[in-house]
């Protein structure tokens, strides 16, 4: 059995309605219900919300919500991994399912990279396999600003190295994450040595929490032609 839950709260303060604004031409929670079904993957793709409006607009699009999220797991300060968590134990699932987190704003996922995740998850036997990409500069020189309006590099050991002599480091890509539901259910951390990455361009990665990362990952979507 495999599942998709795309966890979507009706709460966005910095973006109101942000998982059902329009984005290029489709309400956003619409580009990750489209991407799980045509993945081919999974058995469910479900809506975890405890939004009506959410809940209309996801079923209108082929998702099913066959339960509301409580509001103890729907506040700002609840994790991703209780509301999955729930989530699978609201469905039922066995521990040694196969569930994927797909977050509601994540128009560049691609039905591909979900495909690619549970390849990972299947051969590499690790409790998740979820999205991560490249920074674009050398964290190693990062500086930071200090109480005295000074900078200071959070490793000088580096400033001497060429950028390209210097390990490449990731960040979660912020899209899906494969997981056990086993692991789920346990409340493991995803970002630990039995997870495994699927890499992903950083032309196709946008964090969108505020207003100007909305209008830049329009515009990165319209330039790639994804659309």
């Amino acid at each position: 059995m495999r599942v998709a839950v795309i966890p979507a709260r009706g709460g966005s303060k910095r973006i109101p309605h942000k998982n059902i604004k329009p984005f290029c031409g489709k309400p956003m929670i619409v580009w990750s219900i489209n991407a799980a079904l045509e993945s081919g993957c999974f058995d469910r793709v479900v809506v975890s919300t405890d939004d009506d409006a959410i809940a209309k607009m996801a079923k209108t699009h082929g998702a099913e919500v066959p339960f509301m999220r409580p509001a103890a797991l729907a506040d700002d300060f609840t994790g991703t991994i209780p509301v999955i968590a729930h989530a699978a134990k609201a469905l039922e699932m066995p521990e040694d399912a196969a569930l994927c987190c797909i977050y509601a704003t994540a128009p560049f996922l691609q039905a591909g990279d979900i495909q690619r995740g549970l390849e990972i998850l299947q051969n590499t036997g690790c409790d998740y396999a979820f999205s991560v990409t490249s920074y674009a500069f050398s964290i190693q020189r990062a500086i930071r600003i200090t109480a005295e309006n000074r900078t200071e590099m959070f490793t000088p050991g580096a400033f001497a190295t060429r950028s390209q002599d210097l390990e490449e480091a990731y960040h979660d890509a912020g899209q899906f994450y494969w997981g056990r539901v086993a692991a789920w259910r346990a409340e493991i951390p995803i970002f630990s040595a039995d997870s495994a990455p699927v890499i992903l361009p950083r032309d196709r990665v946008q964090d969108i929490d505020t207003i100007e990362d909305w209008r830049r990952a329009e515009l990165m979507f319209k330039a790639a032609g994804l659309g």
